[in-house]
């Protein structure tokens, strides 16, 4: 993953220097499902764990960018929110606590394929009973692959998510396209899912 984490924290290098924190659509998307206790898995510069802290829940906010981690740090002591920061080398990193909704946007294809199903598992055993998970995956289409690890990573089928939540209420499922760099495209898919069991949170 280390192309990967140099390619993203050399964008975040740009982005805080410009000031642009705006969240991204799968972002913006997210916001109005986020309740509770959040974990924000790969939450870059944090733009949606500080839009959720702002909005009431108490988040904790993980990625291996320190620009990212120092950028959040620094927004949730200014603006005293819920916030813990917390840089990590995602590859090793275990969830070690539940949580109501746990967000992983954009970061699972970063991963071999046993990496990234093994996280899916956790993300998905460490939802509490009646919470969400939100995950954004790029699947089979994509062909933009600079920003990846030669070997390292993992696009998912197109209906490869759906299939790992059954059993779960399925509130979101979409697919989306978008242009990348010389002619290339983004293929993700996004799934939004309740965890059945008792106490389901509105």
């Amino acid at each position: 993953m280390a192309n990967s984490v140099q390619f993203f924290e050399n964008q975040f290098q740009r982005q805080v220097k410009a000031r642009e924190f705006d969240l991204n659509p799968f972002e913006r998307l997210a916001l109005n499902y986020l309740q509770g206790e959040v974990l924000d898995l790969g939450c870059g510069l944090g733009n949606l764990a500080i839009e959720a802290a702002r909005r009431g829940c108490s988040v904790t906010a993980i990625d291996a960018s320190p620009t990212a981690i120092e950028r959040i740090r620094a927004a949730a002591e200014s603006g005293h929110l819920a916030i813990e920061a917390i840089q990590a080398d995602l590859g090793a990193f275990s969830i070690e606590r539940d949580y109501d909704t746990i967000v992983c946007i954009g970061l699972l294809m970063f991963f071999p394929q046993s990496r990234a199903l093994a996280l899916l598992g956790e993300i998905q055993n460490h939802v509490r009973q009646g919470g969400r998970a939100i995950v954004n995956v790029l699947v089979e289409g994509t062909t933009f692959m600079g920003m990846f690890t030669p070997e390292s990573y993992y696009l998912f089928e197109r209906e490869e998510l759906a299939e790992r939540f059954s059993g779960w209420s399925v509130e979101l499922h979409r697919f989306e396209d978008f242009a990348a760099p010389g002619g290339t495209v983004k293929s993700f898919a996004t799934i939004i899912a309740r965890k059945p069991g008792t106490g389901e949170r509105r």
